[in-house]
Formats: structure tokens, sequence, C-alpha cells
């Protein structure tokens, strides 16, 4: 029996074991696949002198210098021949007015040396305007820098320097790749303290500051200040993610919100910058507005994505390829557009003169487009429309399921609200104040142009295309609408009362 009782209780131990070996095993697979996934977060660094000591000497000072032309000084006061304060006002106008003199104004940024051929890059608004442009090197080597070229709205610069001297140099690493918590380290020249470390994570990305065209910036809670700008933030490889440009500041100081350009962003306009002196970027000739809830609801789109085509510019690539007002582009160039604020980057980047496809949604479905990228310059000219001839004169009438009431185009409302010759459409009347046109904004001047994406020109098209809208089950009524805020689509819901 004790014998019996042994053999049982090592069978039973054995079992244990292997159920505690099974269990082991998958938690340790658990625990791999949360890693690969990055479900742990990554452990922070025990110490950032490593990387601190190799990347710092990648890292330069920029000084600058612009010469200032001196204020005017008031004229001594003409006095009356003879007068006994003459001698008085003269001396004190000499004394205390010298000549104007130019004066030499200095300012001070950072910059990164990305190759051996001595290419620097910074921000442009560190060396804008800038007569002289000076480079400080880590062991305090001055040398004179001539500028590349400049892109201001990207804010970036490129410069070089001849000296032939072996510089260290940096690598670009993927911002793409960067995650919000990521550990990121800033080197720069704050406050012309010279080479300054600060370390942070990323704090945002995507940040939209209104500072230019092509915002998508990193947000970053690494010390960055006065004197910052145009240096590099890196990754924990040591590779370049971000040029830091900006900080979000009250007091003028860190507050621990700055702005680094995505290294992803800058890489193909610094490549420009060194090979053809400017940025050469790509134009599709078409105003964008983003795609609402109840746009893409009205279109039968599945998802509130990609940019919608208020309007093609006449004579431009759009127009030349055949996109239309009311398109929705859902990818341009093989790049998914996932809203509207996108596109313009994405259309940008690509070099002009080169045909790609673009997948447009239209009349409920997919449909490729194949266009030849423009050349984006600053205030591309747009072509009046050709005058069309006067339509017939046609009575108010109400659209309730809008709550609004519009009318024909004739001489009388072309006089009283100002209209064009060309002008296309009905003319809202009357708005009412709790309906559903006066929550999205429309007012009487304002001109329908097409409903549901068809061209209306009397009242009871847009009667018949809101009716028709509402017998298909659909929540709400795709308007283009002409106003002083200019042309756009506005998707208005139906009234169901």
């Amino acid at each position: 029996m004790k014998k019996a009782r042994a053999i049982a209780k090592a069978d039973d131990q054995t079992t244990y074991m292997n159920w505690a070996l099974r269990i082991l095993c998958v938690l340790t697979a658990i625990a791999l696949v949360m890693q690969t996934t990055g479900a742990f977060a990554k452990a922070a660094p025990e110490s950032f002198s490593g990387l601190a000591k190799k990347l710092l000497p990648t890292v330069v000072n920029i000084s600058t210098t612009q010469n200032v032309e001196g204020r005017a000084v008031p004229e001594m006061p003409q006095l009356p021949p003879g007068s006994p304060f003459e001698d008085f006002f003269k001396e004190f106008f000499e004394r205390n007015n010298p000549q104007p003199r130019n004066r030499r104004a200095t300012s001070l940024g950072s910059g990164f040396i990305i190759d051996n051929k001595g290419h620097i890059v910074t921000n442009n608004h560190v060396i804008q305007d800038a007569d002289e442009i000076h480079v400080i090197l880590h062991d305090d080597t001055r040398l004179k820098a001539t500028l590349i070229g400049r892109d201001p709205k990207t804010d970036l610069a490129v410069l070089k320097v001849e000296e032939e001297i072996k510089l260290p140099q940096t690598e670009f690493g993927d911002s793409d790749e960067m995650e919000v918590g990521d550990w990121v380290i800033a080197i720069g020249n704050p406050f012309g303290l010279g080479g300054t470390v600060t370390a942070g994570i990323i704090s945002a990305r995507g940040r939209d500051i209104n500072s230019g065209p092509y915002d998508d910036y990193l947000q970053t809670d690494a010390s960055i200040n006065r004197g910052n700008s145009g240096g590099p933030t890196f990754n924990m490889d040591g590779e370049v993610i971000g040029i830091n440009t900006a900080i979000f500041s009250p007091t003028g100081g860190s507050v621990g919100i700055g702005f680094a350009i995505p290294s992803n962003v800058a890489a193909p306009v610094i490549r420009q910058l060194i090979k053809n002196g400017e940025v050469r970027r790509g134009w599709l000739g078409v105003h964008i507005q983003s795609v609402t809830d109840e746009i893409a609801e009205s279109l039968g789109l599945k998802e509130t994505t990609g940019a919608m085509i208020a309007s093609v510019v006449p004579d431009g690539p759009a127009a030349s390829a055949d996109f239309k007002p009311g398109d929705v582009i859902l990818e341009f160039g093989g790049v998914e557009v996932p809203e509207m604020r996108r596109l313009p980057k994405i259309v940008a980047d690509i070099e002009p003169g080169e045909t790609v496809d673009a997948i447009v949604w239209r009349d409920g479905e997919r449909v490729t487009v194949a266009v030849e990228v423009g050349h984006l310059k600053e205030e591309p000219t747009q072509v009046a429309a050709a005058p069309v001839k006067e339509k017939s004169t046609s009575r108010e009438q109400e659209i309730e399921q809008l709550g609004l009431k519009v009318v024909g185009i004739d001489g009388d409302m072309r006089q009283k609200f100002k209209l064009e010759a060309d002008a296309k459409g009905v003319v809202v009347t009357d708005v009412d104040a709790d309906g559903p046109a006066a929550e999205k904004g429309l007012q009487p001047g304002d001109r329908i142009i097409q409903v549901s994406q068809e061209d209306v020109a009397e009242p009871a098209d847009v009667k018949r295309k809101v009716d028709q809208a509402k017998a298909q089950g659909r929540k709400s009524v795709l308007l283009r609408v002409q106003s002083e805020r200019g042309l756009r689509f506005v998707a208005i819901r139906i009234d169901k009362g």
C-alpha cells in the first residue's frame, strides 16, 4: 500500500510538472507575440550618453549676419534767423542724433551634416535674408557656408561648406515608424549655448499648426528652445527622424511642446534642393474639401475618406484628365488619401510631367483616371468660364425637406444679388432659421449649382432631385453651392418632419 501511495504521489507530481511546463510555454509564447507586436512598452534607456557622444559632432551651430539700415533721425526744426535757441538745438541734435549707420544683425540656429560633401540641413527661417552664413562645428571650428537652396513652404534649407576636412555625418531614419511614446533625443544650439542634448518622447503625430500647406509635424516633449531651430531629432538608433522647427510657447521658453518636420517629408525636399537648387512640386489643378459623414452617406461611400473635388481649374492637369467636381479622390499615384489635407502633399511629392493613376469615387463606383501631373507654381492662373445664355424666369419655390426657398436666375436676380453674367444654378431667396439648410450655413444669395452631382437650372430641378434622394432612402442630399466663401459641396440631411 505504501508503495502504491508513493507511485500515485509521484504520478501527481509528474502531472503537476507537465501542466506547469505547459503553462510556462504558453505564457512565453504570449510574451513573445506581445513583444513582437509592440504590446510591451520599451524600457527607458539607462543613459543617453553613448548616443550623445556619437551624435554631438554631427550637429552644428549656424551663425548668420545681415546688414540692416539704420533708422532715420528727425531733422532739426527750422528756426527764425538769429533765434537765440539756434545754438541750443544744434548742439542737442548733434549730440543725441548722430548720422544713421548701417548695423550688422546676427542670429543663431542649428543644423546637421548629412554627407561627406559638406552639405548641411537647417531651417529656412534660420538663414532667411542672411548676407553671411557661418557654420560652427562641435570642436569650435568656424567655416563659411554657401546657400545651396531653400524651400519656404517646408521651412527647409541646405548649406554647403567647401573646406576639405573630414566631417562626421548623420543618416535619415524612417519617421513613419515612429509611434507616440517612442523615445527621442534633440541636439541643438538653444540660446547660443552650443551643443545641448535633451530627451523626451514623441507625444503626437500628424500635427497641423497652420504654418504651411504641407504641415505634418511630429510633436515631441524633448526640450526645444530658441536656437534649436534646424537641429535634428534622433531615434534610439541614432537616425534623424525629424528637423526641429517650431515650439508652442506663450512665454517664449520651452513648455514641453515642440514640432519637428518628419524625415520622410524632409528627405525628398533636401534631395531636390541639392540637385536643382529648388523644389519642383507636382500640381493637379483642383480645389478640394473634406468628406464629412453626411457627404459620404449621400455618395454611397462606406467610409469617410478621401478628398472631394469642389472645382477643377480650367486648363489644368485635372481638367485635361477629365476629373469632375464631386469626384472623391481615394488614391493618387498608388498612395491612399485618408483625408483631404493629405492630398496636396501626395501630389506635391510627384515629379512634374509624370503620369500616374488616380482612383476616384464617381456615381457609386471606383473609377481609375490617368493624369499627367503638372508643375506647381506659386499662383496658378485660372481662366474664367465662358458666358452662357440668359435663363428663363421661373417662380420662387419652397423645398420643404431642406428648409429653404429658391428661384431661377433672371435679370432681377442678377441685379439684386450682384451675380455675374455667367452665373449658373438657382438662387436661394429664403432660409428657415430652424431648418437643415440653416444648420449648414446656407444664406439668401447663395446659388445651388448641382443637386446629387447633377446640374440644376430651375427650382423644379432641385425639388425633383431631393424627392428622388428621399425615395431612394437617402438620409441626406448633396448640394454644390456657390457663396461668398467660394464653391463647395454641402450635404444636407433631408428633413423627416
